[in-house]
């Protein structure tokens, strides 16, 4: 009897172990900008639980927010070198390897999550996947990870492209984003985004451009009185990963994964959606004042990006497919 409870509790140590073993030999770990309460961040709580259930355990999601693992670029980087990291990231950050990933943060390229949605999941879109895999390393879990369309936050009303003259607006470094915000009139200031809230304080810039959960969560409102839903950019941004280490993944893995990335970047996106008007009731109820102007000024201010940037024809091409 003892000999059979032995046996028993040393079968079942060894399946405990090489259980541990297989999960950490297949753990992500996914770094963030963004806080625990973004709509965002619940689409990745529903992938890190989606991907355990379904791979049984053999694959283990870690996240981690308010970039606890270090800026996306540094991310990056890592996951190009083959460590199994992953990181929600735009597009502009991505040209650097693929250009055409850029275009995706140019200017009223598509309104709202259902056209941009289309784009991300389109035939075309999976070439240019298969084209950063292959030049830099990096892997597209899913690009469906919509944040909103980003507004301008301002101490002076804004109701045209003209009003924004001189005023210095914090904006990523990227070309894509510093031509838009330069087309619509207002001075490019690249600055980390961290710095935003005292940078406004301390007069360092006088605005910025954000979509309402990343301003909510930072908490614009305290240091800017105007809201001005410009919709001037649709971010859309996906989950990144080492190209090196999913390609080391057994193949149903690495369908587990893509396939929960896209469910959860719905779940995500949607969630943003459902966000937005409480969280422009709760901006107003903070003192702030919203307007929506017309956007035809504001369109026609920044058309020409596409062509100063070289994506005049790809515009065209994806402009129809989110039409459809």
């Amino acid at each position: 009897m003892k000999h059979t409870s032995l046996m028993a509790f040393l079968v079942g140590a060894v399946a405990l172990f090489s259980a541990t073993a297989y999960a950490a030999d297949h753990t992500l770990s996914i770094n963030t900008a963004l806080n625990t309460n973004d709509p965002l961040y619940k689409g990745l709580e529903s992938f890190r639980d989606a991907v355990a259930e379904r791979s049984k355990g053999a694959i283990e999601v870690k996240l981690f927010p308010n970039s606890q693992l270090g800026p996306d670029e540094d991310v990056l980087e890592q996951a190009r070198a083959g460590a199994p990291v992953a990181v929600v990231v735009d597009g502009v950050r991505l040209a650097v390897f693929q250009k055409e990933f850029g275009v995706l943060g140019a200017p009223y390229l598509a309104t709202g999550y259902t056209g941009i949605r289309k784009v991300v999941t389109s035939p075309l879109f999976e070439e240019w996947v298969k084209k950063l895999h292959d030049a830099s390393g990096h892997q597209v879990l899913s690009f469906n990870w919509w944040q909103g369309e980003r507004e301008l936050w301002t101490n002076k009303p804004i109701t045209k492209p003209e009003d924004l003259a001189g005023i210095r607006m914090r904006t990523p470094g990227a070309p894509v984003w510093v031509e838009t915000v330069k087309a619509m009139g207002a001075t490019p200031t690249p600055m980390p985004y961290a710095e935003v809230y005292s940078a406004l304080q301390q007069n360092v810039i006088d605005a910025v451009e954000a979509q309402l959960p990343a301003g909510r969560g930072s908490k614009l409102f305290e240091v800017t009185k105007h809201l001005t839903k410009t919709h001037h950019i649709n971010l859309i941004t996906g989950l990144v990963t080492s190209a090196g280490w999913f390609d080391s993944l057994p193949a149903e893995l690495q369908t587990i994964l893509r396939e929960e990335a896209l469910k959860a970047g719905d779940v995500a996106s949607h969630g943003t959606e459902d966000s937005l008007a409480k969280i422009e009731e709760e901006l107003k109820a903070a003192g702030m004042t919203v307007a929506e102007p017309d956007l035809a000024p504001f369109r026609a201010a920044t058309a020409g990006v596409y062509d100063t940037l070289g994506y005049g024809e790809l515009r065209d091409t994806l402009q129809k497919i989110a039409a459809e």
